[in-house]
């Protein structure tokens, strides 16, 4: 009973219906209904059925809400892995690989009468171990720059310094 509490108490600062915030809820509910039947019992008046009706549409409405918010979660959860196994599959290099071969392009010569010019395409494995291999010497490159600009940066501030201080002299 303790856990119950303690879910009950989480599930309240957590977004979106929580089974135990359900379970709470249809309890509560179930409670009333018991409560506006014995009034019924009790008093044989019409308020009571009036209001267990209302009590039994909103019970139901709130269980509606929380069965298709849970299908738009469902959907959106879908929605997202796919997004994401298609970033993956770009980011692979996959989605854009060509086939190899030639294939024409149309072309306007100066009579403005279209023509048609070949264009040669790489095999695909060339292309891909040249293009690995210029990314390890970009990179290289870059740790390279990165050493020499961060040195290069501190002597130009200490320049800069040593000319403020020549002004103030």
């Amino acid at each position: 009973m303790a856990s119950f509490v303690t879910d009950l108490w989480e599930s309240i600062f957590t977004p979106g219906p929580t089974p135990t915030l359900l379970r709470a809820a249809n309890a509560t509910f179930l409670a009333l209904q018991l409560t506006l039947a014995g009034l019924l019992f009790a008093t044989h008046s019409i308020h009571c059925v009036i209001l267990s009706i209302i009590c039994a549409g909103l019970w139901w409405s709130v269980n509606w809400f929380a069965a298709e918010l849970a299908i738009v979660q469902r959907e959106q959860a879908a929605k997202d892995k796919a997004e994401e196994d298609k970033r993956r599959r770009r980011d692979d290099g996959s989605d854009t690989e060509v086939e190899e071969g030639s294939k024409p392009i149309p072309e306007k010569d100066t009579e403005g009468v279209s023509a048609s010019k070949e264009v040669e395409m790489q095999p695909a494995t060339q292309g891909l171990s040249q293009r690995k291999g210029l990314e390890v010497e970009s990179a290289k490159e870059k740790d390279s720059q990165v050493s020499q600009s961060s040195v290069s940066t501190e002597d130009e501030w200490e320049k800069v310094s040593e000319g403020s201080e020549e002004k103030d002299q």
